[in-house]
């Protein structure tokens, strides 16, 4: 990885006439955009299907993609749906922010009807796609199955079929034959789109970094299929669950729900499981970032009947064993560890070990409260700078909320003038740090506030909602970005178009004298 700059922007965030970001034009536009401001990455959020909460990290599949993803103009194009049908939907009425309860009506119904059009006359593409995603048959038949018992957790399906028992399978592939195809189908699309937009990405010299949540959901797909490389009794019931202790910002710590790994049988089979993970996610994405990186060191492990994380326990987990397989057996792939919150000895041994860069957050480094090692001065190249996360506040809602102290050391430290403005200085902080990697969230370039950031940790509603508008992403605001960016050596001048020869004026032809015989 070279000295660079990116942007965070989630693909639910991207502006649309159909009430979430997809992979249609304003997707080209903002790669378009990122290239004019001389960005080299584009960070997306996992791009799998999300479930309760709409959560982008708590998917029904590490494999899967989001159906809302696809792009309707383009189904349009193919002649697959009609610009009546898809304007008839309701899909919001704020550009602004997601109304996923309003989509999740909408979106199913029209692209049903796609699948009525399309499917039969795809299916020599169709497969060739289920021969090359193997998991997209496990992944179509348990969303036909929820589909069948109302969406119900497959933990509250019927015993046979909760237990992945081969004749309970062959019973409900065989019965929602229709439902499965639908599911392939939208898969189909989903990477058909993707794989067309990562292309174009790519042509432009510009990556894409993608996240790969360390856990994945209980009610999901990978649980159910393959539940002897997860923390479950012999019927298929949680045993521990992920978390973290209590802290400085939870008393009780935090329960995430996801049920912990089995490692013991992970590493009996050789780790494919992650081997098939990490290979599928590198169909979606140029750099991983692994989200929780701790837990490949040592995790958290609660009772999976208690109620609050304060009773677990620290596990170790498989450490260089698996981080070291991967990097050998991804040798293409850029990783990044999100190594944040208070580090151990082992855990930074471990980074060090892996040679993968960590994350640093500038919106950590002014918090008077406790000591941090998150000032710009403290860094070695080998990190990726944010000014925050997904999870964090844009800059000027942590300007909005943060103590007096806290923002005249921010403002001190970076230097930052009235005339400036907060945001612009503390991205200028980011981007002249000796981090390889500078990152910001698209927000702290427009100067949004507290209400448009994208998560609030802790939260069951509110979030994943927000949404760029179309008028945002100006060509001045690329040229700022471009211009900062050169400065500081994250991007390059492009080499000035050569001058055209001017063509050189034809020398006149002297006539042939006509001979003449004496």
């Amino acid at each position: 990885m070279k000295r660079s700059s990116g942007i965070l922007l989630p693909i639910s965030s991207l502006p649309s006439p159909y009430g979430i970001g997809t992979f249609g034009k304003a997707a080209y536009d903002f790669a378009d955009f990122l290239k004019a401001a001389g960005q080299k990455y584009w960070q997306v959020l996992p791009l799998g299907p999300t479930s309760y909460g709409d959560s982008p990290y708590q998917s029904f599949s590490t494999f899967a993609g989001n159906p809302y993803f696809i792009d309707l103009d383009m189904l349009i194009e193919e002649g697959l749906l009609t610009k009546k049908e898809v304007e008839a939907e309701n899909w919001g009425t704020n550009p602004r922010y997601v109304d996923y309860g309003q989509i999740y009506e909408s979106r199913f119904k029209i692209l049903e009807k796609a699948k009525e059009r399309g499917y039969k006359d795809s299916l020599g593409e169709i497969s060739h796609f289920r021969k090359k995603n193997a998991w997209v048959e496990n992944y179509a038949l348990f969303m036909a199955i929820k589909k069948h018992f109302g969406q119900l957790s497959w933990q509250e399906w019927p015993e046979d079929i909760r237990l992945h028992e081969a004749k309970a399978v062959e019973k409900y592939t065989k019965k929602l034959e229709e439902d499965i195809e639908f599911f392939v189908y939208i898969q189909y699309l989903f990477f058909k789109q993707w794989a067309k937009l990562k292309t174009y990405i790519n042509s432009l010299g510009i990556e894409v970094i993608g996240d790969l949540p360390i856990y994945v959901a209980l009610d999901s797909c990978d649980v159910w299929a393959e539940p002897e490389f997860f923390s479950l009794n012999e019927d298929n019931y949680p045993v521990e669950v992920a978390g973290v202790p209590p802290d400085y910002f939870s008393e009780d710590g935090q329960l995430w729900g996801n049920p912990c790994y089995d490692w013991k049988a992970l590493k009996a089979d050789g780790y494919k499981w992650w081997i098939r993970r990490i290979d599928g996610a590198a169909k979606l994405y140029d750099v991983l970032r692994i989200d929780h990186f701790r837990g490949f060191d040592e995790y958290w492990a609660v009772p999976a009947k208690d109620k609050t994380a304060k009773k677990g326990k620290w596990k170790k987990g498989p450490g260089m064993d698996l981080v070291g397989l991967l990097s050998k057996t991804f040798p293409s792939i850029e990783f990044i560890a999100e190594d944040l919150g208070e580090p151990s000895p082992t855990v930074v041994k471990l980074l060090q070990d892996s040679g993968w860069p960590g994350m640093k957050v500038l919106e950590f480094a002014f918090d008077s409260g406790e000591a941090n090692n998150y000032q710009p001065h403290t860094y070695d190249k080998n990190c990726i700078c944010y000014t925050g996360t997904h999870d964090n506040a844009t800059i000027m809602g942590w300007y909005e909320d943060a103590d007096k102290k806290d923002k005249e050391y921010a403002s001190k430290y970076l230097g930052i003038s009235k005339a400036e403005g907060f945001n612009w200085g503390m991205i200028r902080g980011g981007m002249s740090s000796v981090s390889v990697l500078f990152v910001a969230q698209m927000q702290d370039f427009l100067g949004l506030g507290k209400y448009n950031r994208i998560n609030v940790p802790g939260t069951d509603s509110g979030n994943w909602q927000w949404r760029l508008l179309a008028k945002e992403p100006t060509t001045e605001l690329a040229k700022k970005i471009f211009d900062m960016s050169l400065l500081y050596e994250r991007t390059t001048k492009p080499p000035k178009p050569k001058k055209p020869e001017k063509p050189q004026k034809p020398q006149k032809k002297q006539a042939k004298k006509a001979s003449t015989k004496k």
